[in-house]
C-alpha cells in the first residue's frame, strides 16, 4: 500500500524533529507546537524538496508555518 503525502510527510518531520510521526499533525506549527527551530525547518525544507524531487521557493519556505502549509504546496505542485 503507497503511503499518503501526510504520512510520508509526517515520517520526514518526525526523522528529523526526533518526534514521533505521529505527533505530527497537519495543524502541528513547526516551531510552537514540534520544537523546531529556523535551522530545522530550513532542513526540514530541504528533506520534502529531495523526497517529493521539487524545488520551495524562499518566498514558499518562509511562509510554511505548518504541516498543512506543506501539504497544500505538495498539493498544488502535483505530488
Amino acid at each position: 500500500m503507497q503511503k499518503t503525502t501526510l504520512e510520508i510527510v509526517q515520517e520526514i518531520v518526525g526523522e528529523q524533529l526526533g518526534i514521533e510521526a505521529s505527533k505530527v499533525l497537519p495543524t502541528s506549527n513547526f516551531t510552537k507546537d514540534l520544537g523546531a527551530d529556523s535551522l530545522d525547518v530550513v532542513e526540514l525544507v530541504m528533506s520534502i524538496e529531495e523526497t517529493f524531487e521539487i524545488e520551495i521557493e524562499d518566498i514558499v519556505a518562509a511562509e510554511i508555518t505548518i504541516v498543512q502549509d506543506v501539504l497544500d504546496y505538495l498539493a498544488e505542485m502535483g505530488r
